[in-house]
């Protein structure tokens, strides 16, 4: 209980998915929003399964791959801003048409840009490091195990959470296209988060 009380305040905690996952909802319908938040919790399978086998710990140690990833997960970052700044700048579509162009999106892309987001995220490298050791025991002879059932309990929970915060969005979403200026001052504020999380992670 201690675990899934922990795990449910850190994936409810917006951060860089929590933003995506908003963002597609709120421009591009249910669909969009409920795609990117399958993506976001596919793309923390990596993160886990290199906290379990140890990997995370020599990233930790300032080894080049974590400097390598680090910086990568900057620059996705601040490619999405100028992503989404450049569909603030773009003119406002009628009611209703976005969302259409959000389904004429393929999945695919949508998962993968998604997936992308987290695994070039370090920092949930080091939270799986920092946080999945203190629910298991130094002489239980299936720490691995456990390690991986803890791991596999905190994805299931992101999906539920994340698109829980995609179908909200979508709803929303009815309310908010339908007054270009606000769209647009969206996008412009989601521009700026993603911007300013991207120069967060530089100086980390």
């Amino acid at each position: 209980m201690e675990f899934l009380l922990t795990a449910l305040v850190v994936v409810v905690t917006p951060g860089t998915g929590v933003l995506c996952t908003l963002a597609a909802g709120l421009s591009h319908g249910r669909r969009a929003g409920l795609l990117t938040a399958l993506g976001c919790t596919l793309g923390t399978l990596p993160q886990a399964l290199a906290a379990v086998t140890g990997l995370a710990a020599l990233l930790h140690a300032g080894s080049v791959a974590f400097q390598v990833l680090k910086y990568l997960g900057v620059g996705y970052l601040l490619w999405m801003a100028w992503s989404t700044l450049r569909e603030a700048s773009a003119p406002a579509v009628p009611e209703g048409d976005d969302e259409a162009r959000g389904a004429q999106r393929p999945a695919s892309r949508i998962i993968v840009s998604a997936v992308l987001l987290n695994v070039l995220n370090p920092k949930l490298t080091l939270f799986f490091m920092a946080f999945l050791p203190q629910f298991v025991r130094e002489d239980d002879p299936h720490a691995l195990w456990r390690m991986a059932e803890l791991s596999a309990v905190f994805v299931l929970l992101t999906m539920v959470v994340f698109a829980g915060y995609g179908l909200a969005a979508a709803t929303m979403r009815a309310h908010v296209v339908a007054r270009p200026r606000v769209v647009r001052w969206m996008r412009r504020v989601f521009a700026g988060t993603f911007a300013a999380l991207g120069a967060r992670l530089a100086f980390f």
